[in-house]
């Protein structure tokens, strides 16, 4: 029961004060609705713990050193 809600839960916790990353982040969520509903991209949970100004950051940068555990992630936001 908790899995088929996580992908409503992540949603949520998308909507950012920025649109930019409202926008980045709603069509990851999109792109990726099955995967995450399945347990996949466990790290999106932590990277939304940041504040918006350092996600705008890695996302604009996503070599910077201290974006290194979720470069794949970050990645795959950006680009699909």
């Amino acid at each position: 029961m908790q899995e088929q809600a996580r992908p409503g839960r992540l949603r949520w916790r998308c909507r950012r004060g920025m649109k930019e990353l409202d926008v980045l982040l709603e069509r990851f969520l999109e792109r990726e609705r099955q995967a995450l509903a399945a347990g996949r991209w466990p790290e999106l949970e932590v990277l939304l713990d940041s504040s918006d100004e350092v996600l705008w950051h890695w996302l604009q940068h996503p070599a910077a050193v201290d974006a290194a555990p979720y470069h794949d992630l970050l990645e795959r936001i950006r680009h699909g």
